[in-house]
């Protein structure tokens, strides 16, 4: 399945991006509006923070009923730990953008990201809604950029699949570079595509998509308050509406998860004080819950990812975190690899030369593979290392 690292959106969608003025800096975007020209069946996850934005709580309201037409994104204000006041202005962003649209305000998503427990500017986000919709195209460039904040590059990927003989589009836009730690990050994701689905197995897809991408990356271990992915599938393709009974439905599901995979090592890539991606396998633990717990006991680990960053990957450090991370292990089968070279055997130094190690993570990528030896259980994640920039960019 071949993703483009681009922004072409399905038929019967059209977005903008401007920069309405939350953001100090004229050069950069700060707000985005999607519109499905028709009704779209809707899908969406969400933070698992209990301190959420006031955003998600009215998205987390309005998902339910399955349908959708519009989201609504600013960057710069999270909209988060702002009480009743915040509702009430995520809920009037949402009437503001039904206003300029045209379109039933109960189908109108919204979403912010930035700062937290500051108050949305809501006359700069009145002129922004009003200035999107003007500029809403079935070409639009922009979209993507409105909803970055400290990231570096913008996240987008787009593929094609055939259902029901149908060339079927899916798009997509991203953004997260810091906060980054299941479930999910700081991070807002929104897909597009004219596939017909039904909405529970929208929702259904988007839940087995989120859980093997967004949910297996993190870069510092916290969790924000703003996490959402979206989805708004439109119908116009005209395929039977897909369900897990269609016969291709894991076609469907298979290029979901791919550009969700595609979009989450894109955030890794770009996460704030980050230098390499690596990607951490945990195998040979008693069931995949220890292995996961394991897992993310190694990723988080502010001394193993600062060993990263030197290159060398102290493997009695992984060891050090074993111990503590909860699951049951036993030091004496542990055995711990980069790419394929060994470097603890049995819970022990594998004598593996510094300089063969050096060779490997001095790359921008590798993987680090640790084997439990007590069972079956597995678990990836897909992490980074930690470098003093990270305090630099942290220090406000």
């Amino acid at each position: 399945m071949k993703i483009e690292q681009r922004y072409i959106l399905p038929p019967g969608f059209r977005s903008a991006g401007v920069h309405a003025g939350i953001k100090s800096d004229a050069t950069r975007r700060d707000m985005t509006l999607v519109v499905s020209d028709s009704p779209a069946a809707a899908a969406g996850v969400f933070t698992r923070n209990q301190v959420k934005a006031a955003p998600v709580k009215l998205d987390m309201e309005r998902i339910s009923s399955g349908v959708g037409r519009a989201i609504i994104a600013n960057s710069g204000n999270a909209n988060a730990c702002t009480g009743e006041p915040g509702l009430l202005d995520a809920r009037r962003m949402a009437t503001l953008t039904a206003q300029a649209t045209g379109l039933d305000e109960a189908d109108i998503y919204v979403f912010s990201t930035g700062s937290i427990g500051v108050p949305l500017p809501m006359t700069t986000i009145a002129s922004g809604i009003e200035m999107l919709a003007a500029q809403l195209s079935p070409n639009d460039l922009h979209a993507p950029v409105g909803i970055l904040t400290s990231d570096t590059f913008e996240k987008t990927a787009t593929t094609t699949v055939l259902i029901d003989g149908q060339s079927v589009r899916l798009s997509a836009m991203a953004k997260g570079a810091g906060m980054i730690e299941p479930n999910m990050a700081t991070m807002l994701c929104f897909l597009m595509t004219d596939a017909a689905v039904e909405s529970p197995a929208l929702q259904a897809a988007l839940n087995t998509a989120t859980g093997s991408s967004f949910n297996r990356i993190s870069i510092d271990g916290d969790m924000s308050t703003n996490d959402s992915v979206m989805v708004l599938a439109n119908g116009r393709a005209g395929n039977a509406a897909l369900n897990p009974a269609h016969p291709d439905w894991p076609v469907f599901l298979e290029a979901l998860k791919a550009l969700t995979l595609h979009l989450a090592l894109r955030i890794v890539a770009d996460g704030e004080g980050t230098s390499k991606i690596i990607t951490l396998h945990v195998e040979g633990a008693c069931n995949d819950n220890d292995a996961d717990l394991s897992a993310r006991a190694i990723a988080n680990s502010l001394l193993v990812k600062t060993a990263w960053a030197g290159d060398y990957p102290v493997w009695s450090r992984i060891m050090d975190v074993l111990g503590y991370a909860g699951p049951e292990i036993d030091e004496a089968k542990i055995n711990i690899f980069i790419d394929d070279l060994p470097i603890a055997q049995g819970g022990l130094n594998a004598g593996t030369s510094r300089e063969e190690v050096l060779a490997v993570t001095r790359e921008s990528s590798y993987s680090i593979r640790v084997d439990l030896g007590l069972g079956s259980g597995k678990a990836v994640l897909y992490t980074a290392d930690c470098t003093e920039e990270y305090v630099r960019l942290n220090m406000f």
